[in-house]
């Protein structure tokens, strides 16, 4: 690893390693059961310099902004290098977003140029409102040899091997602009400095260590915070390697761990619950006597770590379950969203650690981390060494807003003074997260600010919170929201507007049964009288999620809403 106390920038940094671990392999991008490519650092450098080039030639230099819009591969590495060779600002766009979306968010980031994946590409040009396109010069990936991509340019074309410069720039400067996952009406463009970036770098590597061979397996998007943190810098900053997949099939990233011996791996909460689910479903299914063997097997495993992860240990007590991810998993990197305990719990018990952490986009990758010394289940970690944090106006409980400060938290959002204000008061970051901090420092989590409900008696209600009761259900997705929350402008009493209403999204080809409904009332007498669901919907479509799989709350409202009578679908329990 780097020692980035003297880089004053990403791009002088990144040159470094690439000079330093020029025959290490940084990149390997396949697709299935292919590789793609394999690439050295010096390979790496060679290819970004002829983007570096043809940037320089375009007239691209410090402060221009280029956006990135692909899926993950090796391009995207490439092309976000040689953007920061030139002392340009990079803006990561999310390809999952319509075109519409996207042409709003490259107006709003004023972005001169745009590195886009062909497929993407065509989905702009056909856009209605594609004539507000600003960039004035476009490099396209993939196109085939006779396709028509209008006045941009085939991103494999450039190949003015002439050196181009590089252009230096300070810590203080622009390194990224990030839309919050949340982005909808208003633009949210985090303002991300070179400093943020190096800075919170150096503190997750000293926690979880990268190194030359150290394989990272490179799922979520190269534009989500965790994944362009510890799927690009972190790693090209250390000599170790990416592995990029262009395929998500669960079979072929099974077969990624073990084809890859991978290190490391970054996922969010819903991902992470369903690979429990599939590792429950396989021990369930065997015979009666090895399944004993395997519970004796896990309890001595929970038993000889409970102080601190043993990883060769746990690789002894349950070798084929450590074989099937390849033999050298060290961790499991989760975060974007709350992830359950008891998921947390299942992967710890058997020997695969599982950082959890919490972050957001205004705060660079994470505020906080679990180092797991000891694990706990039930916290989100303490804050990461520079972070300071508080919690304001805590209840009687000790729940309050939390609100940090730190050299991670963003400069601005881009071109809105007024939220910054509202978002940055005296140098702390409001973060609109509800947590407590316990006697040992850790960060327990309970919802957003703004999902909150005070009810009639005074007592507040986190949906997220009531939600984990409900954790394991069988269903393909469950959500509570408040009727209030969901049909505001309906006449209705204090009492009214204070109900819960579960919605449940059934897998395909589910019904709901007397049994789920037992299941439901059975689990919802658990909770405090005030905290209980008064009804349910069954949902038929899957949930509107962000970029990091969050249920956008205020989307499936607004599409309850839009539905005629919808409020006669509400079933009391």
């Amino acid at each position: 690893m780097l020692d980035l106390s003297p880089y004053p920038s990403l791009g002088a940094a990144l040159q470094d390693a690439l000079e330093r671990w020029a025959d290490h392999t940084c990149l390997i991008e396949a697709n299935r059961d292919r590789e793609n490519c394999r690439l050295t650092y010096r390979q790496f450098r060679l290819t970004a310099m002829l983007i570096a080039r043809d940037l320089q030639n375009n007239g691209f230099g410090a402060g221009d902004r280029a956006a990135i819009l692909m899926t993950n591969q090796s391009r995207w590495l490439i092309s976000a290098h040689a953007i920061f060779y030139r002392g340009g600002v990079l803006v990561p766009l999310d390809y999952k977003l319509s075109a519409a979306e996207q042409l709003q968010l490259l107006a709003h980031s004023n972005a001169r140029v745009l590195l886009v994946e062909y497929y993407l590409w065509r989905a702009i040009l056909t856009c209605p409102t594609f004539n507000a396109l600003k960039a004035d010069t476009v490099f396209v990936t993939e196109a085939p040899p006779d396709a028509d991509i209008g006045s941009a340019r085939r991103w494999e074309d450039c190949n003015d091997s002439r050196v181009p410069d590089f252009l230096p720039r300070q810590r203080t400067d622009w390194a990224c602009i990030v839309y919050s996952s949340g982005t909808g009406g208003r633009p949210k463009g985090c303002v991300l400095t070179h400093d943020n970036y190096l800075e919170q770098c150096q503190v997750l590597t000293s926690i979880f260590p990268f190194s030359p061979g150290v394989r990272y397996l490179s799922i979520l998007p190269t534009n989500h915070a965790i994944d362009f943190m510890v799927g690009f810098i972190g790693p090209f900053l250390s000599g170790a390697t990416v592995i990029h997949l262009r395929t998500l099939r669960p079979e072929f990233v099974r077969e990624a761990f073990t084809r890859f011996k991978i290190t490391y791996v970054s996922l969010v909460p819903m991902v992470l619950k369903n690979l429990e689910k599939g590792l429950r479903d396989r021990f369930a299914a065997l015979p009666p006597f090895r399944k004993k063997v395997l519970d004796l097997l896990i309890w001595m495993n929970r038993h000889l770590t409970r102080d601190k992860p043993a990883l060769e240990t746990s690789r002894f007590l349950l070798r084929s379950i450590h074989n099937a991810f390849g033999g050298e998993l060290r961790a499991i990197f989760v975060g974007g969203a709350f992830t359950e305990p008891a998921t947390l719990q299942f992967f710890y018990d058997i020997g695969i650690p599982v950082a959890n952490g919490y972050g957001l986009t205004e705060a660079g990758t994470a505020l906080t981390l679990n180092d797991l010394k000891p694990f706990r289940a039930e916290t989100v970690g303490k804050p990461l060494p520079g972070v300071e944090m508080k919690i304001l106006l805590p209840d009687q409980d000790g729940i309050g807003e939390i609100a940090v400060r730190g050299r991670t938290v963003m400069s601005h959002y881009l071109d809105d003074p007024e939220l910054t204000a509202e978002s940055i008061v005296d140098g702390w970051l409001l973060t609109g997260d509800l947590g407590r901090l316990d006697k040992a420092g850790h960060l327990q989590l309970f919802g957003r600010k703004k999902n909150m409900i005070v009810t009639e008696g005074g007592e507040n209600i986190y949906p997220e919170n009531i939600e984990s009761v409900f954790e394991g259900l069988p269903v393909k997705e469950f959500c509570i929201l408040a009727s209030g929350y969901i049909w505001p402008d309906r006449n209705q009493t204090s009492r009214m507007r204070e109900r819960l209403v579960a919605f449940l999204r059934l897998e395909d080809g589910q019904t709901f049964t007397e049994g789920l409904r037992n299941e439901l009332v059975a689990r919802n007498r658990k909770l405090p009288d005030y905290k209980r669901i008064s009804n349910y919907i069954v949902w038929n479509q899957d949930f509107p999620r962000t970029a990091s799989l969050k249920v956008k709350r205020n989307v499936l409202a607004e599409q309850i809403r839009a539905i005629p009578g919808s409020e006669s679908a509400v079933t009391e329990l």
